[in-house]
């Protein structure tokens, strides 16, 4: 299925800050080669775990970190070095329209009580990514306005940028425990997030891409 952009996706999800160390993301990170050597440590990087209820592609699921900022130029731009998705057509779309390098995995949520959400991520069975997060109550809007979300990535030889805009309402959320195959994902279970947002009925739109035609070459 081709589901060229724009995109506009619906849905809920979570955002762990952190402040990720120079070696924790030279040695967990999945750095491609061109992130690498662009890549510094002295920026904030997140995990995202998102539950698309829609978009061009229908509802799918999805895992991703984001080291911190790299230099392209003489700009500062956030880059995703490892990303799972639960939608082979989530996939092979967001590498072809974004150059956003996805790879497909089974997504488990299940909620033992109003206030707790297991995310449970998988491999041909085996689960690599398991986090147990609880809500706060006291819930304010968010939006990209103040804090851009904008996403450099390597397409062959081009550089894709792109700008993605996105409101929603927002909680904090704790973290409660977390189990990460390093294999598979960057163990988190060894840092201690600076905060998690949880963001409801939020709304993102993923635009056609500027593309710098030959900039890797």
């Amino acid at each position: 299925m081709q589901a060229p952009p724009p995109w506009k996706l619906k849905g809920n999800g979570y955002i762990f800050i952190y402040h990720f160390p120079k070696s924790f993301v030279e040695k967990y990170g999945f750095l491609a080669d061109y992130q690498a050597s662009r890549f510094n440590g002295d920026f904030v990087g997140t995990i995202m775990l998102v539950d698309y209820e829609t978009s061009e592609v229908g509802p799918y699921r999805e895992l991703l970190f984001v080291p911190g900022r790299l230099k392209f130029d003489k700009k500062k731009i956030f880059s995703i070095s490892k990303i799972y998705v639960s939608s082979q057509d989530s996939v092979d779309n967001g590498r072809k329209n974004w150059g956003i390098p996805k790879e497909l995995a089974d997504f488990n949520i299940t909620k033992p009580n109003e206030q707790e959400t297991i995310f449970d991520v998988s491999v041909s069975g085996k689960t690599f990514f398991k986090v147990r997060l609880k809500n706060g109550s006291f819930r304010f809007p968010i939006t990209t306005k103040f804090f851009p979300l904008k996403l450099a990535q390597k397409q062959n030889t081009d550089l894709y940028i792109t700008n993605s805009p996105a409101k929603g309402s927002a909680t904090f959320a704790k973290l409660v425990s977390a189990e990460v195959d390093s294999a598979f994902f960057p163990d988190i279970s060894q840092l201690k997030p600076l905060s998690v947002l949880s963001v409801s009925n939020f709304e993102m739109i993923f635009p056609h891409p500027e593309i710098k035609t030959g900039y890797f070459e």
